[in-house]
């Protein structure tokens, strides 16, 4: 299926781009004719997941390529809790495809909107310092080189790239399948309270200790942290969900419809924003409840916003969370999204956020429509910087390859892995361009 004259935009209305034809492969076979079509005409070709990431990661004047057709679960191993799906899959369909052979993934972001394929692309990641982000859980992909090869990469096979491919930019090749490595289903205990921000960040590395998973969120212009504790639970734990009638109020009404609207008025009148931020903070969440994982990890979002997330030393995130509120203060900035604090465990992934350090993490947002969004993403990125903070891959920031080289060890490997796989650029683009080189 091919089309022309389609604009496309990520969903926060970061990046717009008209491709010169967009293509929605049915086979692995079509994507393969796709990259040497391009390849033989000096195009490029662009891999699309859900259009989650706020960067021009995707962005192509060349051929889109859709991966929509390539979802559903294609097998699983019980005993080796392995299973393997299309790369075009939605985070959201996975807990129903995989719960019914009694497992789950071990760890989620709270947005479940991104394709599989493009979430571990780009560093997707959820909170709790035992867990690594999306990508850990990999254990084998396909995908098609920019020669049109389609090839396996697993410790059985290509093992020597597994650690590139699994956060690969999009700029190694296209995924057509991924394999996690899951767990037994299981349930969360999850309690949510207020709490004064600065005895959270008083003891802050504590609880990213002693809880499976930690993380909070704070309004800027107020003194609380609306804390986040989740423990894991044995799957056949008696369940004691939000009802109906209370996820509809909380994540409906309260956390989107209303919260839109408070966003909007903010927009025209900032003035008004510290107050908000204080009502939104006694509106918002004080509550305890169990459910199975996936219920628990994500929340629903319907609010536009733009995000930059830094990943920094976890001992870092309090001095860092401190220096940003001070920097509010100081530049007297109104802010009305919350920023967003979590934690994630070492790994050894080349491009991963988290490589070879206990990691904290900052994100900072912007309603879509704020006015001076790039001024204090800047304020912030010199301050997360300053702190040893390395950038989000699907998130905004300023870095670029000469940059990035001195924060990554292996930085130069994935360059070589990149030389291998895409030796003429096919999945090249101005962005890659700035964050990778040429």
């Amino acid at each position: 299926m091919s089309r022309s004259d389609t604009v496309w935009r990520t969903w926060g209305r970061t990046e717009v781009a008209t491709p010169e034809r967009v293509e929605e492969p049915s086979h692995a076979s079509d994507i393969q004719a796709l990259v040497r079509e391009a390849a033989d005409r000096g195009i490029t070709l662009k891999p699309l997941g859900a259009g989650h990431s706020f960067t021009s990661i995707a962005v192509t004047a060349g051929v889109q390529l859709r991966t929509d057709r390539f979802h559903g679960l294609l097998s699983a191993d019980v005993d080796q809790g392995l299973v393997t799906l299309g790369a075009g899959t939605r985070l959201a369909d996975v807990p129903a495809l995989i719960g019914y052979y009694g497992l789950a993934m071990p760890n989620l972001g709270d947005i479940d909107r991104q394709t599989l394929g493009g979430a571990v692309s780009t560093g997707t990641h959820g909170t709790g310092s035992r867990f690594g982000g999306l990508a850990t859980q990999v254990a084998a992909v396909q995908l098609i080189t920019g020669t049109g090869e389609l090839i396996t990469v697993s410790e059985e096979q290509n093992a020597d790239l597994l650690d590139a491919v699994r956060i690969g930019l999009g700029a190694l090749g296209v995924l057509v399948s991924v394999t996690l490595r899951c767990v037994p289903a299981f349930a969360l205990a999850a309690s949510e309270r207020p709490e004064p921000l600065e005895a959270v960040l008083a003891d802050f590395e504590q609880r990213c200790d002693h809880a499976d998973h930690f993380e909070f969120y704070w309004f800027p212009h107020t003194a609380t942290a609306l804390t986040k504790t989740n423990t894991r639970l044995p799957a056949d734990t008696a369940l004691a969900p939000r009802g109906r009638l209370s996820r509809f109020v909380d994540d409906t009404l309260v956390s989107n419809e209303l919260y839109r609207g408070l966003c909007a008025v903010e927009a025209r009148v900032p003035r008004l924003t510290p107050a908000v931020n204080r009502l939104a903070v006694r509106a918002t969440g004080n509550r305890s409840f169990t459910d199975r994982s996936h219920r628990v990890f994500t929340t629903r979002r319907t609010v536009r916003f733009r995000e930059m997330e830094y990943a920094l030393p976890r001992a870092a995130v309090p001095a860092a969370l401190r220096a940003i509120d001070r920097m509010i203060k100081d530049r007297n900035l109104r802010v009305s999204f919350p920023v967003e604090v979590r934690s994630a465990a070492a790994d050894q992934l080349w491009l991963s956020t988290a490589h070879d350090r206990l990691t904290g993490y900052i994100a900072v947002h912007r309603y879509h429509r704020d006015r001076d969004t790039e001024r204090f993403f800047d304020a912030v990125e010199e301050i997360l910087l300053d702190h040893d903070g390395r950038p989000h891959w699907g998130k905004l920031h300023t870095l670029t390859a000469g940059q990035l080289r001195e924060k990554y060890p292996r930085f130069d490997d994935f360059l070589a892995a990149r030389d291998r796989l895409d030796p003429n650029r096919v999945f090249a683009n101005p962005h890659l361009d700035r964050i990778l080189g040429s």
